[in-house]
């Protein structure tokens, strides 16, 4: 089909000559369209400025007035106009389809380049070089790589720049080894790197990172003739610190024919990243006595590297440096100086530089944010926070995970919503570490539902996100659940240290030795045993489930830090072995390691559940001279407790109103804890009601209280009190007992009736109950109680030991010692009840309660019959 018009072409008029580009003129008001129906060309008015080519015009060819409208920049008349020559079947040219995805690209618009896209496919039985190129540089560009790839194998010929643009692409999108892989299908079919592409292949290199490939891709580079180009050498020196190999990178360096300030800055960086801070620092020197002048990114790595450091002195230089030769206006410089401030704790340099700087971006806020709370100021990174919103800065990912950080501190729920909100609206929800922090918030502030939905909706989780919800559901004693979700993450997330010292925390909790050992034995295959808490916490794991000889192997192969020396003795506390928590405590000063405020606290519960209160006061008034530790409050409820239990409660209470501190509501609790032991109702309700000026919302204070009103028999008072929590909106977390039976943790709740189980435990219990009556004994079975007798003993303890205890004897060997663990404290009846059955059974029982270790053998108790409900009965 032929086309023919007549026009008149005016030539620019000087005014409208570019001087940059002479061979070009803009149209200021009016633009020629060509309408495909009437074949008529017309002049539009129009206040859009265009640039075009005064010798590519040509008013004949449809197809080059489609390429005009590109080149022009106006995409949408452009698609329109390829809408009308596809309706009229004109056939559109290749240069054309180049133009218009090109244009595509520029603009970034992904669905007008997929309607060319489609348009190619409906035209072009296969690809052109040109074409190929033009659609795998435009899906790149966009990050789609699935057509990117299915563009390539449409290709019948591909030339360097098409393998170039879809291995940059795969190695931008974090595909490494495939990106890595597509680099050696290209040499095998015989298409030789250039440039372009060893920065990128050894980029991927360093990113996995894989030295030996980096290092095979260095023997390409030397053997295709690249050895002396200065971007494929400064590639080669950022792929060999990245790998951590910073010997040949500096060979590299030192090799280089000619440097330039890139490769400075890599080999300097490189030596930061790797720990050698000193030297790079020396290179820096040595960058300046060969007269190559710093740029911003030079500044930036000697201001991380002080921080890395933390030597505040030599940051301090690097900042004079800095104001000297005039990088000071620079944000980015600014805010490296506030991150390094904050990191070697100068908070009040931080605060300068902050205030000093005219031009704050996010990132500046977020540093001072940031600083604030890992320098435990949650409150003023909150504040901050807040000034940063009056003022309009919108925050980045990393600003709401540092502001949710702090919120988790303090207890801000309220704030932590609108914060989860807020990224919900902005589309920061889909960054993992927002994901992580909010699950870490709702956790702390006691909102595991929520927690459990944050941790659900994330897509990508990582072992952070996996180990924050095990740590979380550990915090909110569901320790079962994070079992589970340990053994969930093993088939998807490789756990690390972390992750195992929060589940050896949840294992060590509910006292389930095999799931501790099965721990233990992945740390030891893994080889992170002895990383970091690790070995603490297989320690903990050991003492807290009763273990102590396998405790004290595991406290013989680590390192034997006070953190270790602490565990040890906390063990020998709950077990009231006091005179062997005074003799270890003996050996760690022997052994040249200095106490801390947790061994005296450890110390001093020994020596208060063993009744050493001569003891407890000698070590209680040496710390401060011999050992130079302040008391703090938790050392004053101890020596109250010390004295209260031994009943001499006077003493406590004259002790209480002598404190150089006001004593807070733990204190008051360990004297009414003492009053109840000893009966002392009108001193009780004296802590009683200094707590609740306090503390209204403590639930063990209440059942405190309502244990002293019902010890003496005052059981109006006792429903006061529980009228009170009910006002209050104040539940008591119900009785759960675990055991656990050829590795499978059982979990036994009160009242629960629904165990498969349940008559033969039953059974076997009326069994026990039937043989007490026959001896004189009264057991724990509500069916033998009175109501009064009854809600006495459901205060605390829920009775659900028995039940697990019973299921242990029916699923284990005659002879076989049971263990168990309860979350609230063993009443009387349950003690006596389970006296009567390892007496009978001649089995050794352990009940691990929320006070101390129960050790029964032979109808006798490890604790002498003074567990939760004090000395017995003269």
């Amino acid at each position: 089909m032929a086309f023919s018009a007549k026009t008149s072409q005016v030539a620019p008029s000087p005014d409208l000559l570019d001087p940059q580009f002479p061979s070009t003129y803009k149209s200021k008001k009016q633009s020629v369209s060509y309408n495909l129906r009437t074949r008529q060309f017309s002049l539009k008015k129009t206040h859009e400025i265009y640039v075009v080519s005064s010798s590519s015009i040509d008013t004949h060819n449809p197809n080059s007035d489609l390429q005009q409208l590109c080149l022009h920049g106006n995409l949408e008349k452009a698609l329109k106009f390829l809408d009308s020559m596809q309706e009229l079947q004109i056939s559109v040219e290749e240069d054309t389809y180049i133009a218009l995805l090109r244009l595509c690209e520029w603009k970034r618009a992904q669905e007008e380049g997929a309607r060319v896209y489609s348009s190619v496919l409906s035209s072009m039985t296969q690809l052109s070089i040109r074409l190929g190129n033009a659609l795998l540089s435009m899906f790149v560009r966009f990050g789609n790589l699935v057509e990117a790839w299915y563009v390539f194998g449409r290709m019948g010929e591909r030339n360097l720049f098409s393998w170039n643009v879809l291995l940059g692409g795969y190695a931008k999108a974090g595909f490494f080894d495939e990106a890595l892989n597509l680099y050696h299908r290209m040499l095998w079919v015989g298409i030789m790197p250039d440039v372009y592409t060893f920065p990128c292949v050894l980029r991927t290199c360093g990113a996995v990172p894989d030295l030996a490939r980096g290092r095979e891709i260095h023997v390409h580079v030397i053997r295709f003739g690249f050895e002396s180009d200065i971007d494929v050498l400064n590639a080669l020196i950022t792929m060999y610190v990245k790998c951590g190999d910073v010997n040949n990178a500096r060979l590299v360096f030192d090799t280089m024919p000619r440097r330039d300030r890139i490769s400075w800055n890599a080999m300097i960086s490189g030596y930061f990243e790797n720990g050698e801070c000193r030297e790079g620092f020396k290179l820096f020197l040595r960058m300046r006595q060969f007269s190559v002048n710093p740029d911003l990114i030079t500044m930036t790595s000697l201001i991380s590297a002080c921080e890395l450091t933390g030597d505040e002195r030599l940051g301090r230089e690097i900042h004079g440096y800095v104001m000297r030769t005039g990088f000071a206006d620079d944000v980015s410089v600014y805010n490296s100086l506030i991150q390094m401030y904050s990191s070697v704790g100068h908070l009040e340099e931080a605060e300068k530089v902050f205030s000093r700087m005219e031009c704050k971006d996010v990132v500046s806020w977020t540093a001072m944010v940031s600083g604030y709370y890992n320098n435990a100021h949650p409150d003023k990174a909150v504040k901050t926070y807040k000034t940063m919103e009056v003022q309009g800065i919108i925050p980045d990912e990393i600003t709401i995970a540092s502001v949710l950080s702090a919120c988790s501190c303090l207890g801000h729920l309220d704030m932590g919503i609108k914060l989860h909100e807020l990224a919900n609206r902005t589309g920061l929800i889909s960054y993992v570490i927002v994901g992580n922090t909010l699950i870490d918030m709702y956790s702390k502030c006691k909102r595991i539902d929520k927690a459990l939905e944050v941790f659900y909706g994330i897509r990508d989780k990582n072992v952070i996100s996996w180990t924050s919800i095990i740590l979380g559901l550990r915090i909110n004693n569901r320790c079962f659940e994070a079992l589970i979700f340990f053994r969930q993450m093993k088939l998807l997330v490789k756990p690390n240290s972390v992750t195992l010292v929060s589940v050896l925390s949840a294992s060590a909790r509910i006292g389930v030795l095999m799931c501790g050992k099965e721990i233990h034995a992945h740390a030891l295959r893994t080889g992170v045993a002895f990383d970091g808490f690790l070995p603490n916490a297989l320690l903990d794991m050991y003492v807290r489930c009763g273990r102590m000889g396998p405790a004290w192997n595991q406290f013989y192969s680590s390192e034997k830090s006070v953190a270790a020396w602490n565990i040890l003795l906390t063990g020998y506390a709950q077990r009231r072995q006091g005179e062997l928590a005074v003799e270890l405590f003996h050996r760690m000063i022997d052994s040249e390691v200095n106490p801390d405020e947790i061994t005296f606290i450890a110390l001093l519960c020994a020596c208060s559940r063993s009744g050493m209160v001569t003891e407890g006061l000698k070590y209680f008034n040496c710390m401060k001279h011999k050992y130079s530790i302040t008391p703090n409050l938790k050392h004053y409820a101890c020596v109250v407790d010390l004295l209260g239990r031994a009943g001499k409660l006077d003493d406590a209470y004259e002790f209480i109103q002598k404190m150089p501190v006001n004593p807070d509501p733990a204190i008051w609790g360990a004297l009414l804890n003492a009053c109840r032991i000893h009966r002392r109702v009108e001193l009780g309700e004296l802590a009683a009601q200094h707590i609740f000026e306090r503390d209204e919302n403590g639930v063990g204070y209440y059942l405190l209280l309502c244990d002293l009103y019902a010890d003496s028999g005052r059981w109006d008072e006792v429903a006061n009190v529980r009228q009170m929590m009910r006002d209050r909106g104040l539940t008591v977390d119900p009785g759960c007992s675990w055991i656990e039976v050829k590795g499978k943790v059982h979990a036994f709740l009160s009242n629960d009736n629904f165990h498969p189980q349940l008559k033969e435990i039953n059974a076997v219990l009326e069994g026990f109950y039937s043989k007490m009556k026959a001896v004189g004994l009264r057991g724990a079975e509500s069916s033998s109680m009175d109501e009064v007798e009854a809600s006495k003993s459901d205060i605390f303890c829920g009775h659900s030991e028995r039940r697990a205890i019973a299921f242990g004897l029916i699923n284990t060997a005659p002879g076989t010692p049971i263990w168990v663990t309860k979350n609230l404290y063993m009443c009387q009846n349950c003690h006596n009840t389970v006296k009567f059955i390892s007496s009978t059974v001649r089995r050794e029982i352990s009940v691990r309660d929320a006070e101390e270790f129960h050790h029964f053998k032979e109808g006798i108790c490890s604790c002498g019959d003074e567990g939760y409900w004090g000395k017995p009965d003269m």
